[in-house]
């Protein structure tokens, strides 16, 4: 029996806010493998077309699929994008790729301290991308049997609008984790450049002084256009710091001592230059968890933490209309390959830092290198660069999210009313951030929940409405499909019950 073309793309896969938000789709910024907006793929207003039109679209994509694949007709395609292949990957991969990664190794010592460790995490770091990118997939595909415009508008086409609310409130409380992330990062980051540089100040310190005189004023920003272009210096930044750590790690600049043994040839091996300058809570530390600690209930501390570092669901239905000659097959390639891209880089950063530092690996990883190494000094600068300028995108996406869930009219969102809602959240958000240290915890929890339910629960859930919506003319292919996709959900669901309940574990 064929698999459906889906399941076989996320195979391929695994082989190598507000009207502003309504503009096509820009290079999506650095991350922690967030949205910068849940608004640009969840509109307050719904934009969905009429039931007699959507019912038309999913007509025309039942009478023209192929009965052993789930491949969109060209008449069910939406949109007139003008973006190439290579330039699609490029912003996919962006998306997909940022701060969050650097978590990784933590995830890993969170159920080993042996080197194999590295080995079952990498498969899981697979694993858990074949069902994102099919996840990712699922969602383009609905929108081209439905017309859906936004992850919001493919909901309420093939579920049913009246709870469209659901993904919508999804995606903004998933962009406040963002935010929140992004303020412990910085807290950590600005004040161990600050060491660097001699000055000596705490980590709440920090904090307050980049939130007051950098990130206040660029939440305020009436537009936020001029901030995109500063999110090629985070996928640049996450390259170098990928490249920085494989030095680091095949140098030994951070390896243990090894005293001479009595008896043996074997001379003494002198400890790594840095080692001395780094706490000792953060220097190496192996045991014999191995390989078979993946058997631990423990790695689904890392398995959630995935489902949030994979996070560019939000975004999906922005890329299939962008793409030029909008097929399901073209989409299908683009989500391939940036996944596939995404695998291999995240296996790349968290195995290298989990075999530098062992079960001592930070939820920030960068936590780990001494302030005194220059090569990881920068990748500091150019992670907190990248944060600085991503945060007012991802906060203003958190900011209008909840005026609409509070339902605020649009013409009522006066300068005075943003200005003390955003007062409002920054504070908030800030005052959680100076007390929560463990970032490793914010990004298993909300993978474990919302991260979840926005990659394989509910792209399965509106696949599946999709197809019974067609009634009869669905094809053989698309009704296959439907128990695997509905398997995909069920894994997010299990996943998430066992992720969370672990998550707190790491407070």
């Amino acid at each position: 029996m064929r698999l459906p073309a889906a399941v076989a793309l996320a195979v391929a896969a695994l082989a190598p806010p507000a009207a502003a938000f309504r503009a096509p789709l820009r290079p999506p910024v650095a991350r922690l493998s967030l949205p910068s907006s849940p608004l640009a793929s969840c509109p307050a207003p719904i934009i969905a077309s009429s039931r007699t039109d959507t019912r038309l679209r999913l007509s025309e994509a039942a009478a023209a699929e192929p009965d052993d694949a789930a491949a969109a007709p060209a008449a069910a395609t939406v949109g007139g994008g003008t973006a190439s292949i290579p330039n699609e990957i490029f912003n996919l991969v962006k998306s997909i790729v940022g701060a969050g990664v650097l978590s990784l190794p933590a995830g890993i010592a969170a159920f080993g301290n042996a080197p194999s460790a590295a080995i079952p995490a990498a498969l899981l770091i697979a694993t858990i991308g074949f069902f994102s990118a099919y996840g990712f997939s699922l969602i383009g595909r609905v929108c081209s049997y439905t017309g859906g415009q936004s992850y919001r508008d493919a909901w309420g086409a093939s579920v049913g609008e009246g709870s469209s609310w659901i993904p919508a409130a999804t995606c903004t409380f998933k962009t406040c984790f963002a935010v929140l992330s992004y303020s412990m990062i910085l807290a950590d980051t600005v004040r161990a450049l600050l060491m660097t540089a001699g000055v000596e100040t705490t980590r709440t310190l920090a904090l307050l002084g980049i939130t007051s005189t950098t990130l206040l004023p660029l939440c305020l920003l009436k537009n936020l256009s001029s901030l995109a272009p500063f999110s090629l210096v985070g996928i640049a930044g996450m390259f170098y710091t990928a490249v920085a750590m494989a030095v680091r790690y095949f140098g030994g600049a951070y390896k243990l001592a090894v005293p001479a043994v009595k008896g043996s040839k074997a001379a003494a091996v002198p400890a790594g230059k840095y080692l001395a300058d780094v706490a000792a809570n953060y220097r190496p530390q192996f045991g014999d968890l191995g390989a078979s600690a993946a058997l631990s209930p423990n790695v689904f501390i890392l398995i959630c933490m995935l489902s949030t570092a994979y996070m560019a669901h939000f975004n999906a239905p922005k890329f299939f209309i962008e793409l030029k000659d909008n097929t399901v097959k073209r989409y299908n390639t683009v989500v391939a390959s940036s996944f596939g891209i995404s695998v291999f880089l995240f296996a790349l950063v968290g195995a290298l830092g989990f075999l530098t530092f062992g079960s001592a690996s930070s939820g920030l990883i960068l936590n780990n290198y001494s302030g005194k190494d220059v090569l990881m000094s920068f990748s500091r600068i150019a992670v907190a660069v990248s944060i600085v300028f991503s945060f007012p995108l991802a906060f203003v996406g958190a900011r209008d999210g909840w005026l609409d869930l509070l339902k605020v009219p649009v013409e009522k969102r006066t300068d005075a009313v943003l200005t003390k809602t955003t007062l409002a959240i920054l504070s908030g958000i800030t005052l959680i951030a100076t007390q929560l240290k463990e970032l490793a915890f914010i990004m298993s929890l909300a993978g474990a929940t919302l991260g979840n339910a926005l990659i394989y629960v509910y792209p399965a859930l509106m696949f599946k409405n999709a197809v019974k919506n067609m009634g009869e003319k669905a094809s053989k292919g698309l009704k296959r499909e439907v128990p695997f996709a509905m398997f995909s959900a069920l894994l997010g669901v299990v996943m998430g019950g066992i992720g969370a309940k672990m998550a707190f574990g790491l407070l």
